[in-house]
């Protein structure tokens, strides 16, 4: 089967491959993939710019849904035919207290698809049947294949930020993340949800107002300090989220946070910081990380997305297998927010 294989550390080390279609193992259940979507960290795997240990050579994508096609030893509860999204933690090692408590996205022997083990760009992917997820009847492969950023955004904000009714809220980023990030903080009544961009992302602009982006703020051209202040009580944003992958912008974070209020950062960014974070102690700020997702985050997710909370259509944009290439471009220069892969 055709593959796009992550083959090598140096940038640009991707190829559309033929490999071995894989089968299950005892536990695990062999999916059918129709749709994979393309991530943010699939192309810093592409650049060569992740900060993360990669089993090389691996198969990208971790964003999928599909139809089990066979089924491996001692796998209970699920059927041939079944349609399923998958959980992203391929490997986790069940015994530590991560595991044990529930929090397995912290598990530290925990692999991922697309970097620890093979991943979803391809006609079929292996998984173990504890990371699946049944797809309400409702939703396409296509909405499927979203569930994984919308988890991602799930955690963030409404785990681990809990917004209030009434809170003013910035999401600084005009990609997947930062789409969700902001559909997620929507459900919770803001006084306002401001989406902060670049005037350079093109088509993304177009893009956050379809999905409901009011108002969006460019960095490079607007006063962010100064309408948050003015839309609010002046002490600044009850809630800033971080879904841009660069570590730049923590400080216009620091900046527009009020006191007491709370920073999530969800984008990945692997530069040193060239700035004080003295605000962050003076201002009494918390800082929260937040990486990946558990079961219970899919479950709310999926109700969700079947219930219509989610706006998804218009954030993608879909190619064969075979033109992953474009599909990546497509990303970078600003053209989709999701490019979604079809294998043949």
């Amino acid at each position: 089967m055709k593959a796009v294989v992550n083959y090598a550390p140096e940038p640009c080390s991707v190829e559309l491959r033929e490999i071995a279609e894989p089968a299950p193992r005892a536990g695990e259940v062999l999916v059918r993939v129709r749709a994979v979507g393309v991530c943010g960290s699939d192309l810093h795997q592409y650049h060569g710019t992740h900060s993360w240990k990669v089993n090389y050579p691996v198969v990208l994508g971790h964003e999928f849904a599909g139809v089990i096609e066979a089924l491996g030893e001692g796998v209970e509860g699920w059927q041939i035919g079944d349609r399923v999204v998958c959980e992203t933690a391929a490997f986790i090692c069940e015994w530590c207290a991560y595991c044990r408590t529930g929090r397995y996205n912290l598990c530290p022997q925990r692999l991922g698809f697309g970097y620890g083990t093979h991943g979803a760009m391809a006609r079929y992917v292996r998984v173990p049947a504890r990371v699946l997820h049944r797809l309400p009847n409702n939703l396409t492969f296509e909405d499927g294949a979203m569930a994984e950023p919308c988890c991602v955004a799930a955690h963030a904000v409404i785990e681990l930020s809990r917004p209030r009714p009434g809170d003013l809220i910035v999401v600084f980023g005009s990609g997947p993340i930062g789409l969700l990030c902001l559909q997620m903080a929507r459900l919770f009544s803001p006084h306002m949800a401001i989406l902060v961009a670049l005037s350079t992302d093109g088509e993304r602009l177009q893009i956050a107002e379809s999905v409901g982006a009011a108002p969006i703020l460019c960095a490079d051209r607007d006063d962010v300090e100064g309408f948050v202040r003015r839309v609010g009580d002046g002490l600044g944003a009850d809630l800033v989220i971080d879904a841009v992958g660069s570590s730049a912008v923590l400080e216009p974070c620091l900046r527009i946070v009020r006191p007491d209020g709370q920073i999530t950062k969800v984008g990945w960014g692997p530069e040193p910081l060239g700035f004080s974070l003295d605000p962050l102690v003076g201002k009494n700020v918390r800082l929260q990380g937040s990486f990946s997702h558990t079961w219970g985050t899919w479950e709310r997710v999926l109700n969700l997305m079947s219930e219509g909370k989610l706006v998804l259509a218009p954030m993608r944009r879909l190619f064969p297998l075979a033109e992953w290439r474009a599909a990546f471009h497509a990303m970078e220069t600003r053209q989709a927010v999701k490019s979604m892969l079809i294998p043949e």
